[in-house]
């Protein structure tokens, strides 16, 4: 598991986590923005309005109302990215992350604006007389090419079918994987409850919602959406509100830092200006998935005569999900000040790294040579060879390097006993560890822990992670319901209708397995899988910018002539 786990990190930095990618992201949102004139901001009201289904026809043909698509594209992207992403941003990145963060999301507004747009203006019916839609229906009818001597090269067709098998990968590496571990995780954390009855029960009722299809799927998520918000809405507030000193210093910590990089501070090692930005953008686009192409599938189902008022829609997607939704997470988690405390926790083999040398939390010298060697190329020497342990202890003079942090009273345990004995080491892994041993120590922690802490430093106490809890697995469990359906679509657009019940059935049964797997993985997993959906995407939307523009244009030529009283937004 520690191979694939390394081939996962390296094949992401090449991608994913490779500066290339960020600036295609960050950069074809600046494009659009600029390109069209900033609609994230024009027609924001409007898109309010159309939500609301003001202007609404009888005529109109699809599978879902404005809202329900709203809330199913919400419900696929207000997941785990909510909770437990901004948390693994901060704690990589420090509060920096959370800038870039908010920026990939004002960006996103008008790269998803483009992407429904296209989506939902080259949907198809399938056999079974529902919307098939996504952008590998606009890939496949627009972006093949055609020859001087007027052969048609099929590169949309192959461009549809690479993105159509991206996402079916992707619904289990963003959808079902990391959003079961995350519920699983933290019911049992909170309520001791066991990893597999938690994803068996789960399982049942995620078959039972999916097997309707979208009209069933979209009932459940224009409940779940807004019952889920306001719940996490009110933890949130209980914790900001509570540390209410740490109010304006959490905000000013976000921008403060945006172009010097994240000094040490507490446990937290430190993290450069490219490293959060990397973060930042990544995390962002995990979490609201603008430009991954995703959420256009659920948007193509929407009952409109046209595609650009759904276009608009989707502007509020990012909105809400990333600007408020993350940026409530973030402040609890900076204004609660356990985001670089350490505290004492049970160490995940993927997140450990032992160093050849002694190094100390005290010495400012120790700290900037671990930066160094985290955020950079200038490494430390690792160990290779066997750690001896014992009555639960080091012997050898190495330092344990945890969730980016140096581990303190470090014991290894095994059934319940202190261990002695040896510890296989490789390249600064741990190997072959025993099933029944575990290492606990104090070290940061990140992800949905480090959001269930901060929510305990709240009015509520205590009683703080239950919320984390409840709100995860809301979060979670509707995330997996939407992308079950961008996945089933993708099947319908490779094989036909027919076999989306296979798909089904394989999705059920993989995310019931995932409910016990380990959460590393399958974060790393994810990230390569929202990158091989995106790049594609991206490519796509920028070919076919001028037509992006003039179907914008003839809307409103349209919408004056249906709607002379109504104001139409003026340029910026």
């Amino acid at each position: 598991m520690q191979q694939v786990n390394d081939f996962f990190i390296n094949l992401h930095s090449i991608l994913g986590g490779h500066p290339w990618f960020v600036f295609f992201l960050v950069g074809t949102g600046i494009f659009f923005t600029f390109y069209l004139g900033f609609p994230q901001i024009r027609y924001f009201n409007h898109a309010i309005k159309i939500v609301k289904g003001k202007f609404d026809k009888k005529t109109d043909k699809g599978d879902t109302s404005h809202f329900q698509a709203l809330a199913t594209a919400l419900s696929g992207t207000v997941g785990t990215g909510n909770i437990a992403g901004v948390a693994l941003a901060i704690h990589l990145g420090g509060p920096a992350a959370m800038f870039w963060m908010l920026l990939t999301a004002f960006l996103g507004m008008c790269t998803k604006f483009v992407e429904v747009t296209l989506s939902h203006k080259y949907r198809d019916f399938d056999e079974q007389g529902m919307v098939a839609g996504g952008p590998m229906y606009y890939m496949k009818k627009r972006l093949n090419i055609t020859l001087k001597n007027k052969k048609v090269l099929q590169t949309g067709k192959w461009l549809g079918i690479f993105f159509a098998a991206a996402t079916i990968l992707s619904s289990f590496g963003s959808g079902s994987l990391p959003q079961i571990v995350s519920i699983s995780d933290s019911i049992f954390a909170t309520f001791g409850v066991k990893h597999i009855i938690t994803g068996a029960i789960l399982s049942v009722l995620l078959a039972l919602i999916i097997i309707g299809g979208i009209r069933r799927i979209a009932k459940v998520t224009e409940k779940l959406v807004p019952a889920m918000a306001i719940i996490y809405f009110i933890g949130a507030l209980s914790v900001i509100l509570f540390n209410y000193e740490n109010i304006i210093p959490s905000f000013i910590s976000i921008f403060q830092y945006v172009f010097t990089g994240t000094a040490a501070t507490g446990g937290f090692i430190g993290a450069s200006v490219a490293f959060a930005l990397n973060q930042g953008v990544n995390r962002g686009l995990f979490s609201n998935e603008a430009g991954q192409g995703s959420a256009p599938i659920a948007h193509s189902a929407a009952r409109a005569h046209e595609p650009v008022s759904e276009g608009m829609v989707s502007i509020l997607e990012p909105f809400i999900d990333t600007i408020i939704i993350c940026t409530l997470t973030g402040l609890v988690l900076l204004s609660s000040g356990i985001w670089n405390e350490k505290v004492q926790n049970k160490f995940q083999i993927t997140d450990i790294q032992v160093l050849a040398n002694s190094y100390h939390q005290n010495n400012a010298i120790h700290i900037d040579q671990i930066r160094h060697h985290l955020n950079t190329d200038e490494k430390l020497a690792v160990f290779n060879g066997n750690l001896t342990v014992s009555n639960g202890k080091l012997t050898d003079s190495v330092t344990i390097i945890h969730a980016r942090s140096i581990a303190e009273d470090v014991l290894f345990v095994n059934k319940n006993e202190p261990y002695s004995g040896p510890i296989k080491v490789s390249s600064g892994k741990i190997v072959e560890l025993p099933s029944s041993m575990k290492i606990e120590g104090m070290s940061l922690v990140h992800s949905a822990q480090l959001t269930t802490l901060a929510f305990t430093k709240s009015y509520f106490g205590g009683w703080g992670k239950y919320i984390v809890s409840i709100g995860i697995m809301l979060f979670a469990f509707s995330t997996a319901i939407s992308w079950s359906y961008y996945g089933d679509r993708s099947v319908t657009f490779l094989f036909g209708a027919k076999y989306v019940i296979f798909y089904r059935i394989v999705f059920v049964v993989a995310f019931f397995f995932a409910s016990f797997t380990d959460t590393t993985i399958i974060w790393n997993l994810s990230l390569l899988t929202v990158v091989f959906m995106a790049i594609p995407n991206l490519f796509g939307i920028l070919l076919l910018r001028k037509e992006v523009k003039s179907t914008i244009k003839q809307y409103w030529v349209d919408f004056k002539e249906e709607h002379p009283d109504v104001k139409i937004p003026e340029k910026l």
